[in-house]
Parts: structure tokens; sequence; C-alpha cells
């Protein structure tokens, strides 16, 4: 199993740039370090954009995490309100 290791939207659309320089995908996972899973996923994720729209895009989707982490916490608090006061005195 190959070591977890996070890039950022250049080193992404880098390595996306090279492929499409010509570059072989299998020598490209090999220079990285990465699967070939990844490259693809990458690639269906970020083809045509550009570096600011990539980080673009991960800003509105940490946003997104971020408000559905919220979401549950408050449904969660209110199905526990909802139980506590259906319960009989």
């Amino acid at each position: 199993m190959m070591k977890r290791t996070i890039r950022s939207e250049e080193q992404i659309m880098g390595i996306l740039q090279e492929h499409e320089a010509g570059a072989k995908c299998a020598d490209l996972c090999r220079k990285h370090g990465m699967s070939e899973g990844t490259f693809y996923a990458w690639k269906a994720k970020y083809s045509g954009m550009t570096v600011s729209e990539a980080k673009w895009l991960k800003t509105l989707e940490d946003e997104n995490a971020k408000l559905k982490r919220l979401l549950a916490e408050q449904m969660l608090d209110l199905a526990a309100m909802k139980d506590l006061l259906s319960k009989k005195w």
C-alpha cells in the first residue's frame, strides 16, 4: 500500500499538464509515487480547470463539508430534544 500524500492544487495541475504534454500515465505515477487510480480520479475531477478554479473548488468542498457537519450536529441535537420531550414525566 502506498503512503498517502496530500498534494496542492498546483502540484495536481502540474501532473495533469505533464500528461497533456505527452507523458504516459504509468511513467507519471511512478515518478510522483501515486496510483493510476488517483491519477484518473484527478483527471476526471480537474480536467480543463485552471489552478485558481481548482483552488476555488477545494474551498467550496471544504465549506460544504463544514456545513454538512453542522447540519448533522443540529439534527442530532433536535432528535435528542424530541426524545427527551416525548418521555412521560
